[in-house]
């Protein structure tokens, strides 16, 4: 049998290129737009984002924040957009009733040349919970669903209930995965609120109030979410949204509640 020993020198330069690379990861921020409907999340496309407001949206251009065009659902008795996406030319809102119970949830669709509402699909009493966030990869859908501590709690459920199902094009459950404990330490009494897939096939979350963002993957069995990292941001959790448009480089637009402020920064 042949044997290749590694000189422990070599062998402790490569560990440390290894660890190095498992977790040098940073977010740093770029540039802010003042939008004073910044308060619950923003999605974004190739010349737009969308900052989302409980029964609001409002479309404004990339280089200057300028608005130029806005949807109020009040009439239709929309109380609670979470977040949204946009996917071939489509604006897909997660929508809920929260903080009601029991819990229902719907995902409302819009138009982004004109901002006009075309579909809907309803989960109803979503058996998973509050509907928060939701993308696709892969050709399917991955949805991130919230439970509450305290009086929000639904009953008999708390945090720890607060789950990531993947469904098909037609709305089927395929899979489901729970989050790991410190992340529901962290999320608690609130919940998972916002989350995105990355160009780098990492899942990108947070919470509802901390300035972080929490890296996550796919576990390789089991039903947990693997936690990668977490990472500083600028922004005061609530729903986010990476730039697809962009290529070899990771824009995270955010929301920063207190000050009313989109914030743009790089994954690095």
């Amino acid at each position: 049998m042949i044997s290749f020993k590694m000189p422990f020198r070599i062998f402790l330069v490569v560990q440390i290129f290894v660890l190095h690379n498992a977790f040098s990861q940073s977010l740093t921020e770029l540039r802010q737009f003042e939008v004073k409907e910044a308060k619950q999340a923003v999605a974004v496309d190739a010349t737009f984002f969308y900052v989302i407001n409980n029964s609001t949206i409002t479309k404004h251009t990339k280089n200057d924040g300028k608005q130029v065009a806005s949807w109020d659902g009040t009439r239709e008795g929309i109380v609670h957009l979470n977040s949204g996406v946009v996917i071939n030319g489509k604006l897909y809102c997660a929508n809920s009733n929260y903080p009601e119970i029991p819990m229902t949830s719907s995902v409302e669709i819009f138009d982004v040349k004109t901002l006009t509402h075309v579909d809907t699909h309803s989960f109803g009493i979503a058996q998973h919970g509050s509907l928060t966030w939701l993308d696709q990869k892969d050709g399917h859908w991955f949805i991130g669903f919230a439970h509450y501590a305290g009086k929000e709690a639904s009953e008999g459920r708390d945090v720890r209930w607060t789950s990531l199902v993947k469904y098909d094009m037609e709305w089927r459950q395929v899979e489901a995965w729970v989050f790991p404990k410190n992340l529901i330490d962290l999320f608690t009494p609130k919940s998972n609120s916002g989350g995105t897939w990355g160009t780098d096939g990492l899942l990108y979350c947070t919470g509802h109030d901390r300035a972080e963002v929490y890296v996550l993957k796919l576990p390789k069995s089991g039903y947990t979410l693997v936690h990668v990292r977490t990472l500083p941001a600028p922004i005061n959790g609530q729903g986010i949204a990476i730039d697809k448009s962009v290529k070899n480089q990771q824009l995270l637009y955010g929301i920063n509640r207190p000050t009313h402020t989109i914030t743009v920064s790089e994954i690095k």
